[in-house]
């Protein structure tokens, strides 16, 4: 049999993942070394390899156990099977508006070029925004919900189509039934009162970029002239955030080589009174900024450092929602989604301001991304099959690799970026991943012990 479980020691707990049913079990440090040599059938093996390390009855008690966990499904369950949903035409979902490849900052890592995505600078009419919803709907089959991101860029500079957009979403939606769900992304530096009163009205999502303490956020991301933009965006964040009543917000921010104790910039936000708060790390190929396998060790170093803090801080009644470790240790998301994550190509695409389409935000300007057309409809369903097919069941890197099923294979862009292909992995990607999992894992156990108290 092959294994296809996760042991692991996080803080003061051991802690055992069944990677195909998703389901998570703390054990005690003797099951956690026969799960070393327990392969679900070998238990003379176990004990013989064990003896005169714990007590034999100890050993085949925990075996016992073992075994009624084998039973229920809960330890080496079976293999995942590509579900019949894959075989059946996809249903787009969402669309990522690229309102405005332009903006008004110069951020140093901007993977949109600082909003150009490699192009000309332009804005997006509202004709174009208007066809995409038409597209959506048509593509969307009986889908009851529907999702528009707008993005840029700085999608800021042109709230005009973004107005446009929205009352023509909600129009339609009456029309047909569907229900738009509204998020837009921005830098926050033109977030005035006018603005945030819009999106609280019409119940648009925002995301919000901060790095997090000032010196690391105005290294990276200053205005076009070099001046940092730390205070206008705190001042305009804040009010947003508090507009809202602390909901429907994430504040975003980027961590690179040269802020590698982003810990520090997590919590600083968190101390701005943010509490919704996602920190990437950047993807750069051949960057000075870049991570790189040796800033592995210290990154690691971070994410406990902030897992420790982050219970601290629930417990005292002053914690903050962190979004990579908002893992379900009890509900696992469906097997279609576990094997294809975000959907890029195939039930999520990007469209840019004259209307065309591509896999997603990232391969914007990527030469021969390009599937079609708001207007002419998907012209190269070809390309779509190939994301549709990278699933973690055919790439080589992750049908060996426990956390598979939490991350779906990883970002397609970047490992385009640095393979050139999409069924291999960013690795660098995966071994941070693969931290944050067992953080994540770690804290919603203790806080579900916590409530069991």
């Amino acid at each position: 049999m092959k294994k296809s479980i996760h042991t692991f020691t996080q803080g003061d707990l051991h802690i055992l993942l069944d990677v195909n049913s998703g389901a998570v079990h703390l054990i005690d440090g003797m099951t956690q070394d026969i799960l070393q040599v327990f392969e679900g059938g070998n238990d003379q093996a176990v004990l013989n390899a064990l003896s005169g390390h714990y007590d034999r009855g100890d050993v085949t008690e925990a075996l016992e156990e073992l075994h009624q966990l084998m039973d229920q499904g809960l330890l080496f369950a079976p293999e995942l099977s590509l579900p019949d949903v894959f075989r059946q035409k996809p249903v787009v979902k969402s669309l990522c508006l690229h309102v405005a490849h332009d903006c008004n900052l110069r951020c140093g890592y901007c993977f949109a070029g600082t909003g150009a995505f490699g192009h000309q600078r332009g804005l997006m009419d509202a004709t174009v925004g208007k066809k995409a919803i038409d597209f959506l709907i048509e593509h969307g089959g009986d889908r009851r919900y529907a999702e528009i991101d707008f993005f840029g860029g700085e999608p800021l500079l042109n709230m005009e189509t973004v107005r446009a957009v929205t009352d023509y979403s909600r129009q339609r939606g009456q029309e047909t039934g569907k229900i738009f769900r509204l998020t837009l992304t921005t830098n926050a530096v033109l977030l005035d009162d006018a603005t945030i009163q819009y999106l609280n009205d019409n119940d648009i999502s925002v995301v919000l970029s901060l790095d997090g303490r000032r010196q690391t956020h105005d290294r990276m991301r200053p205005r076009t002239g070099g001046a940092g933009s730390f205070d206008e965006c705190v001042q305009n964040i804040t009010k947003l955030v508090q507009s809202r009543n602390d909901q429907n917000y994430y504040v975003r921010g980027t961590f690179t080589a040269w802020n590698l104790d982003f810990a520090a910039d997590v919590l600083a936000m968190a101390d701005l009174g943010f509490t919704r708060l996602s920190v990437e790390p950047v993807v750069a190929k051949g960057a000075a900024y870049g991570i790189e396998s040796r800033h592995l060790p210290e990154l690691f170093r971070q994410y406990d450092l902030l897992t420790e803090e982050y219970l601290r801080r629930k417990e005292q009644g002053v914690g903050f929602d962190f979004f990579h470790f908002n893992v379900d240790i009890n509900n696992g998301p469906c097997v279609a989604k576990r094997l294809s994550g975000c959907g890029a190509g195939h039930e999520y695409f990007a469209v840019t301001p004259d209307g065309d389409l591509y896999p997603c935000h990232q391969f914007v300007g990527r030469d021969g991304f390009c599937v079609g057309s708001v207007f002419d409809g998907i012209q190269r369903p070809e390309i779509g099959q190939r994301f549709r097919d990278a699933d973690v069941l055919t790439k080589e890197a992750c049908r060996s690799c426990w956390a598979k099923f939490y991350c779906s294979g990883g970002c397609h862009a970047n490992a385009d970026l640095f393979h050139g292909r999409l069924d291999q992995p960013y690795e660098i990607g995966c071994e941070l991943q693969r931290k944050r999992l067992e953080c994540a894992i770690y804290i919603q156990a203790k806080l579900a012990l916590t409530r069991e108290k």
